[in-house]
Formats: structure tokens, sequence, C-alpha cells
């Protein structure tokens, strides 16, 4: 019986949606207010979650306090009070939209997770705008 195990966590960051090689007047046609050359913030909420097996051990899918600790080492000390595109090396020539944040978030923990569990990635750049990746 799987079972999905979920973690919530939270980071404040700053970024600019915009191609380098597009000029200003194009960035704003596609991009709108979030390609202000000074940059905006939001208050990202993620939802990390590991769908998998329980462990008849431990009764346990993933250790909760791992889930923690992992998050926070790679994600939220990575992002949190940054400028995405200034800061974060994974963002130097990838533009920071939220679903390119999700895949790197992704990326990140996978690594990490048993590969025998499923890693599921939910992050919301506001309450009503969010997505989701999956691998």
């Amino acid at each position: 019986m799987k079972v999905k195990v979920s973690r919530k966590a939270h980071f404040n960051a700053a970024h600019r949606l915009y191609r380098k090689d597009w000029d200003d007047k194009r960035n704003n046609q596609i991009f709108g207010k979030c390609s202000n050359p000074n940059f905006h913030g939001h208050n990202y909420e993620l939802i990390v979650s590991v769908n998998g097996e329980i462990d008849e051990e431990t009764g346990f899918v993933i250790d909760v306090k791992v889930l923690k600790d992992l998050i926070k080492s790679e994600i939220e000390d990575a992002f949190d009070h940054k400028n995405l595109n200034l800061e974060v090396p994974e963002f130097m020539e990838l533009n920071p939209t939220a679903e390119n944040i999700a895949v790197v978030t992704w990326k990140k923990l996978r690594p990490h997770i048993d590969l025998k569990h499923e890693l599921e990635v939910v992050l919301y750049e506001t309450p009503r705008n969010f997505v989701t990746f999956s691998g």
C-alpha cells in the first residue's frame, strides 16, 4: 500500500522574468509587470511529497524530520531572501518562472530521496497560482 507523506515549507525570494536576448518591449509583452528591471518578490509556499510503501520496521514512508531537514538545507537555505536571478546559480541562465523553480527544487531534492519513492513538488507563487512537478 502506497502512502503520500508531505511537508510544507516557505521561502521569500525576488526575481525578474525576462530573456536577455529580447528587448524590453518584447519582455514586457510576454512577462508584463514580472519583467520589471528592478525585480519583484513573492512569498513562496512549497509542498514536497514523498510517495511510497510504508516501511514495516519503522512505520514510515520517510521520516518527516529527515524531509524537513532536507528541504531546509537544499531549498530554504538556497532560495530564502535571495534574488533568484543574481544569487542562485541554477537561475543565472534559467528564467526563474514558477515552473522552473519547481523543476529545480525537484532536481535538488531527488538525489536525496530513495529512488523507490516518488517525489512531487507543488510550488505556490501566490495563493492562487501554483505549479506541480513530479519528474
